[in-house]
């Protein structure tokens, strides 16, 4: 069974390009438009901390380019990276309280993310010849009930190694800018 893709490959490309500077202008746009509370942050940052727990336990799986992850949050969703990544800008716009970021992050998902997720199943389906059966059996992104038992464990090295500290670092960021705007 061949995958139906719901992007063209030439804007699926121009995604993946404008996805690093449309984070930026982002980034700006929460800056700019957030009017956080305290009620607002304490609702808002578990949601987002879930996010980059999330993300954290993916990539202690993941060793991109050389073995098809499978384990751990792989078994429940195929993309648990940018299931992570939705929860931890969900809960930032919890935290701003402002509508109109949710918008915009949910259109730069849909528009920048959506696509990009094409283009990486596309790679993973030409380097894995087994990630057609894996597709078959777990949600791109959403997270089944059960999964089938893995001998896959968290590897701190690899966590490291893809550098998800980063996240955190850019999640405290964002954070403490909350905190400044609400004083």
């Amino acid at each position: 069974m061949t995958p139906r893709y719901l992007f063209p490959k030439r804007y699926a490309d121009f995604a993946q390009r404008l996805r690093a500077p449309a984070g930026f202008l982002l980034l700006g746009m929460f800056v700019w438009r957030a009017d956080p509370s305290r009620e607002s942050l304490a609702l808002g940052a578990p949601i987002s901390i879930a996010g980059l727990a999330l993300r954290a336990w993916a990539a202690g799986h993941l060793e991109k380019n050389r073995t098809l992850a499978r384990g751990g949050p792989y078994a429940r969703t195929r993309n648990p990276l940018y299931v992570g990544t939705a929860l931890v800008a969900a809960g930032l716009v919890g935290a701003s309280r402002r509508p109109e970021l949710a918008v915009l992050f949910t259109a730069a998902f849909a528009l920048l993310y959506l696509p990009v997720i094409e283009l990486e199943e596309q790679h993973l389906r030409k380097l894995f010849p087994e990630y057609a059966e894996y597709a078959r059996h777990v949600p791109r992104l959403w997270f089944r009930m059960t999964a089938a038992k893995s001998r896959e464990r968290f590897r701190p090295a690899l966590y490291l190694k893809n550098e998800e500290y980063k996240a955190a670092v850019g999640f405290l960021a964002a954070v403490a800018l909350l905190v400044w705007k609400m004083w």
